[in-house]
């Protein structure tokens, strides 16, 4: 008998409760301690993908294939176009519909000439309703 189990049953007062030892084994790697339920995730192993935001004032139509890039590779892009003239402004809000749409993402409007286009990987929620909407939709 250890002295451990002789000092647990000498100061045990009920002899009902039996006591085990276990041991928990550390994997070499300083991994997550293995443990019965399957819940337990090491944060230092989650692999977390770093997203980002174009920010595009572009002055040509010819910038449109820069920006239709960078939601391609699931980049969100927030476009300006105050400075596009504004046929060509609706030229390439057509286009990059059309590359969102190919991503699955979500095209939205964030002011009178603002745009939001963020790819499937970016939930985008909420909407922003302004009084500029009807002067807007006047226009477009």
């Amino acid at each position: 008998m250890s002295i451990k189990n002789k000092l647990k049953t000498l100061f045990a007062m009920d002899d009902e409760y039996e006591y085990i030892e276990e041991e928990v084994a550390t994997s070499s790697s300083n991994n997550v301690i293995p443990a019965t339920s399957n819940n337990v995730i090491n944060l230092k192993s989650v692999k977390t993908s770093s997203s980002k935001v174009v920010l595009c004032e572009p002055r040509t139509f010819d910038e449109a294939q820069q920006i239709a890039d960078n939601i391609v590779n699931k980049r969100t892009v927030v476009i300006n176009l105050q400075r596009v003239e504004h046929y060509e402004a609706k030229r390439m809000i057509d286009f990059l519909s059309g590359t969102v749409y190919a991503v699955n993402g979500v095209i939205q409007r964030l002011g009178s000439q603002t745009f939001l286009c963020a790819p499937d990987n970016v939930d985008v929620s909420g909407s922003i309703t302004e009084a500029f909407e009807e002067e807007f939709n006047k226009g477009w």
